[in-house]
């Protein structure tokens, strides 16, 4: 009687345990490659595991759409992959530099799972098929000195929520390449009396407001942050979504048919003006400075840090507007893919003429000073075959963090080395 109270008990017990329990439901879908840095020699075969479990478990009868050719690319192969068994691997080459990609997706009730991986073929091959005008320092030169005949006449306005006792923030501008024509940024400094080294921040793509950097200035670092614009950067959201949406909506375009008139020429001008903005403080050490941004401001970098002798080293992350005629060789280029429709690039004469003087490509070729660089192989929208492109350019000292599974960003590890980085070169510890 005794023993079938206990069983009883113990039976109630389990129950009780299995009704309480969290139940692992989670789906989880993944896409992994052989090597661990996703790097193969043309003509090696790269093979991907597509694998899909709920609770750790196969699920029976599951489905898995897959997608597979060079990135950005037209597909080679889209097929629906039975995962019953729990995985199932999808090889893959190429015989020329490239990077191919898989990607998988998995219908769950009212949203789709989507995972990819990028192998890379031989990534320290590609070339950037861009040539550089002979005259391409000579136009870039008499910019700015055209710039330079223009006052800088810049202007302060101490941000007092922004501020604490240890950090003075600015939103500050100054004229950039003819008068009345202005460059915006918010400012970040030290607010004890001294000398101290400096970082300009370029930015990415877009239209935004910007924000202070109170920890770098902490570190005793004049850090300045500009928009590329001519439009304040301390506005309510709601006026960037619209300019967004309006007059600036692919603002890269503009004006590209004239090197004289495309868009970026008075944001890479604004570049070395901000560093005037710079030297010009009272509060800069005169020597120490460096240039570092992501994406489009990976590319402002590259371009900055050639135009302007006064920069020491450059941080880039996934540098935009480079290898943009990539495309030319039957591969991905750079953002803003503007030639990726490569059929129409003989009837663009004059867009051609144009891109050859701001592709970064060109400017990286000329690249002096150190610099460290980061991206990933999973990045769409600026590919890895411009990274690499980019990077091979490169003939200065360099140094990259290169974390394949990134897309358009950077994780931990990459950001603790570049700024790590970046510190050691201005002498702060």
């Amino acid at each position: 009687m005794r023993l079938s109270l206990l069983l009883a008990l113990a039976a109630h017990a389990g129950v009780a345990a299995a009704q309480t329990a969290p139940i692992d439901t989670a789906v989880a879908l993944t896409v992994t490659l052989d090597r661990s840095d996703w790097r193969y020699h043309a003509g090696d075969t790269a093979r991907f595991r597509v694998a899909l479990a709920r609770g750790g478990k196969p699920i029976a009868g599951a489905r898995v759409q897959v997608t597979l050719g060079p990135v950005r690319m037209p597909a080679q192969r889209v097929d629906t992959l039975d995962l019953s068994s729990g995985s199932a691997t999808v090889v893959a080459t190429s015989r020329t530099p490239d990077f191919i990609r898989l990607t998988a997706r998995y219908r769950l009730a009212d949203t789709t799972l989507t995972e990819l991986a990028t192998a890379g073929f031989d990534p320290e091959r590609l070339r950037s098929p861009i040539d550089a005008p002979s005259d391409l320092m000579a136009f870039w030169n008499r910019a700015i000195a055209d710039a330079r005949r223009v006052p800088l006449d810049a202007r302060m306005t101490r941000i007092a929520q922004w501020s604490t006792p240890e950090v003075d923030v600015y939103h500050v501008n100054f004229q950039n390449h003819r008068a009345g024509s202005r460059l915006y940024g918010i400012l970040s400094m030290p607010s004890k009396p001294g000398k101290y080294p400096a970082m300009l921040v370029v930015p990415g793509a877009g239209v935004r407001p910007y924000f202070p950097s109170v920890a770098t200035a902490r570190r005793g670092v004049i850090h300045l942050a500009i928009g590329i614009h001519g439009i304040p950067v301390d506005r309510d959201s709601l006026l960037y979504n619209e300019l967004r949406a309006t007059a600036l909506q692919r603002y890269y375009t503009y004006n590209l048919d004239d090197r004289d008139e495309y868009y970026y020429k008075r944001v890479y001008v604004g570049a070395v003006r901000a560093g005037d903005f710079i030297f010009s403080l009272p509060q800069f050490d005169g020597t120490n400075y460096v240039v570092q941004g992501g994406s489009q401001g990976g590319g402002l970098s590259i371009v900055t840090a050639v135009l302007d002798p006064r920069v020491k080293a450059i941080a880039a992350s996934y540098p935009a507007m480079s290898d943009q005629l990539g495309y030319r060789q039957g591969r991905a280029g750079g953002w803003p893919h503007l030639f990726q429709d490569s059929t129409r690039m003989s009837a663009l004469p004059e867009k051609l003429a144009t891109i050859a003087y701001y592709d970064v490509v060109n400017f990286a070729r000329l690249l002096r000073v150190p610099g460290i660089y980061a991206w990933g192989y999973n990045d769409n929208v600026v590919p890895p075959t411009a990274s690499w492109a980019t990077w091979n350019a490169i003939t200065a000292p360099k140094e990259s963090v290169i974390v394949p599974e990134t897309a358009h960003n950077r994780v931990k590890s990459q950001t603790d080395r570049m700024d790590a980085w970046l510190l050691e070169r201005l002498g702060v510890r």
